[in-house]
């Protein structure tokens, strides 16, 4: 599989995300074709998939926003570990057109990563506005379903391929410019998680994307797993798209993602690593050595996922700490030496 190619295809085709405290969830019947895990210090990968109550192979189902039992049963297994303070599961999709569930631990040992307190505020967005959202979730499972994915990321915000998909985020374009300061106003003190996420997702569609950075950056450290993954996204399209479109380049701060690489919520790694891997490509010195210093335990167990889509980006960030070209991290990736690169980045070679 081609590294680039690979990368858009996870970036892209969602279908679900699930986990016990947030997430869009595709109604359907899954077959597990991975489980992959994270945040495992002292508790061993055999402990913790012995606390699990599905493995590869089988089927589960997800029919509403509700957790699934075997979500909640493991979580409630793996939390019960001696040394673990919480326990993660999601169900993403798709490997081969298999589920894959990422297994996340916070460890007592580990540091945690605290957030915000969600604020208490009054404030909604236009009903409207959550109506063109909910329209948009819709549009876009109708699309993953028809195999249509792709979406045009050229202007520092998404614009979906799929003609019945498209015509929505259009729409954000006008909210965007029209309600900058409700929008600021939501995602800052709104109490609803959904219109804070909503917010955070309207506002990455603003004309000049200098004005909401600060705002999507303080999106990260919401309450809410949906808002902090709307925000970190929003920012991974900013981040990759071209200084010529943005009107010069932009700063982006990496302190925040490299905060969120050490989070025991999967949205947040998996976000993180994406906007890193776009913030790293220059290769300045001082982002690879914080990388180094800060997240080279994280970024060694996501390389190290069989979800190769999802370890990507880890996976070349690494590479550039380890101080070899893009094309060298690529042939590694090829021939199937993945540990060739993570020893280089931790040093053993």
């Amino acid at each position: 599989m081609q590294l680039h190619g690979a990368l858009r295809a996870v970036a892209l085709t969602m279908a679900v995300v699930f986990s016990a405290g947030a997430g869009d969830v595709c109604a359907q019947s899954l077959q597990v074709g991975i489980i992959d895990f994270y945040g495992l210090h002292r508790v061993t990968e055999a402990q913790a998939r012995a606390a699990l109550t599905v493995k590869e192979g089988d089927i589960v189902s997800i029919v509403d926003e509700m957790p699934p039992a075997f979500v909640v049963e493991s979580e409630r297994r793996l939390s019960a570990l001696a040394g673990v303070r919480r326990a993660y599961l999601n169900v993403t999709c798709c490997d081969a057109g298999r589920g894959i569930v990422f297994v996340g631990l916070e460890e007592q040992t580990a540091p945690a990563v605290r957030f915000r307190q969600a604020p208490r505020g009054r404030v909604r967005l236009a009903p409207e506005v959550v109506q063109a959202g909910r329209e948009l979730s819709q549009a876009w499972m109708a699309a993953v379903q028809r195999g249509d994915t792709a979406e045009d990321r050229s202007q520092g915000h998404s614009l979906l391929h799929d003609p019945g998909a498209r015509a929505i985020p259009q729409r954000f374009i006008g909210y965007a410019a029209r309600d900058i300061r409700w929008l600021r106003d939501v995602l800052r003190h709104s109490s609803d998680d959904e219109h804070r996420a909503l917010a955070a997702e309207i506002l990455a569609y603003a004309p000049d994307k200098r004005d909401v950075i600060g705002d999507l950056v303080q999106g990260m450290n919401d309450a809410s797993a949906s808002v902090r993954n709307n925000a970190a996204r929003a920012l991974v399209v900013i981040a990759g798209a071209k200084a010529t479109v943005l009107r010069g380049r932009l700063q982006i701060p990496a302190g925040p993602f490299i905060r969120l690489l050490n989070s025991p919520v999967w949205t947040d790694r998996n976000k993180a690593s994406l906007a890193l891997m776009e913030l790293s490509a220059d290769r300045d010195p001082e982002l690879l050595a914080a990388l180094r210093t800060r997240a080279i335990v994280p970024l060694v167990e996501m390389a190290r996922w069989k979800s190769e889509g999802h370890a990507m980006p880890a996976f070349r960030i690494l590479g550039r700490i380890a101080g070899r070209s893009d094309e060298d991290i690529d042939t590694a990736w090829v021939r199937g030496d993945r540990d060739a690169i993570v020893n280089l980045a931790l040093g053993l070679r």
